[in-house]
């Protein structure tokens, strides 16, 4: 869509509270693909003119569907737990939005909130929506999102796990995502070596916080209202790290307090195969390369933050 002015961004992280929030664009639920193309074209008249001469056509599930309906099945099977809410922030009016909220009815998708912007940025909306996590196929909205302190990646065009599982699955990549950046720009800019010999001096010291860990957190709070066994969230690390660096990762995590049910440190191997066998329904990396890889396999957000994405 459009690019209007953008609202000035709030700098500070949402207010924590028990619910996980998830704020997602309308091209990352749906398939909206023929009518942006269409936008690219021949501009946002003639787009509006589409969706409204065909808001009565089914949207196709888009990228991300999958896991929205699996976030929001979590509220059925624990009552108890931390509610998720799933909240849509779109380019579209409200006008042209309407056919993206047929297709929300017509699914069966518990989302009542939304912000339509008529072209403007979205991403100033997810603070005080106390977005845990934002995703869109827009990497400008993603980019506001992170400089805002929510969690943010961009959907990018991927294929899903042929055996999904009923099992919500979600896996991260550790330095810039999870954790800072601070060890991976030791790598970028000294070496593997160099890389090894920080991780070792500084083995018991906390890795910095991510842009990820607030999410991360939020989604263990949920995972705490299950038993292990059976638990219908399982999340992983899946990192380009081996030893003697993952030892600094385990006690970071110990330090937080938040559990991972699997980690892989793979050593610089490529991370598709390994996150397909996981069964993912979404992986998030800051590093293009592992992108490209990942997404071959799963549904793929990248993180636009850290040594690997400088910016503009």
């Amino acid at each position: 869509m459009a690019t209007a002015p953008a609202p000035p961004l709030p700098r500070t992280a949402p207010a924590a509270s028990d619910k996980l929030v998830v704020a997602i664009s309308s091209r990352a639920l749906f398939d909206l693909g023929d009518s942006h193309a269409l936008f690219e074209r021949d501009g946002l008249d003639a787009y509006a003119r589409y969706q409204i001469a065909h808001e009565d056509e089914l949207l196709a599930p888009g990228i991300a569907f999958p896991l929205v309906r699996k976030l929001l099945r979590l509220n059925a099977l624990a009552p108890q737990a931390p509610r998720v809410e799933v909240i849509l922030l779109s380019r579209n009016s409200a006008d042209t939005g309407l056919r993206i909220f047929n297709a929300i009815e017509h699914y069966g998708l518990d989302i009542v909130r939304a912000a339509f912007t008529n072209g403007a940025p979205t991403a100033a909306y997810a603070h005080p929506f106390g977005a845990n996590l934002f995703l869109s196929a827009n990497v400008e909205d993603v980019r506001r999102a992170l400089t805002a302190g929510v969690a943010a990646a961009t959907i990018l065009p991927s294929k899903a796990p042929e055996l999904p599982s009923e099992q919500l699955r979600i896996a991260f990549d550790g330095d810039a995502v999870i954790f800072g950046d601070d060890s991976e720009r030791v790598s970028h800019d000294h070496g593997l070596d160099a890389f090894h010999r920080n991780e070792i001096e500084h083995a018991r010291e906390p890795l910095a916080v991510g842009p990820f860990r607030t999410f991360l957190e939020a989604l263990h709070r949920i995972q705490a209202a299950f038993p292990i066994a059976g638990s219908p969230i399982r999340t992983a690390l899946v990192t380009a790290r081996s030893a003697p660096a993952h030892k600094r990762v385990i006690l970071t995590l110990r330090d937080w307090g938040v559990r991972l049910d699997e980690a892989l440190f793979l050593g610089g191997r490529s991370k598709g195969p390994f996150l397909e066998a996981f069964g993912a329904d979404i992986f998030f990396d800051d590093s293009m390369l592992n992108v490209e890889s990942a997404r071959q396999h799963v549904a793929t957000g990248h993180v636009p933050h850290g040594v690997h994405n400088p910016a503009d």
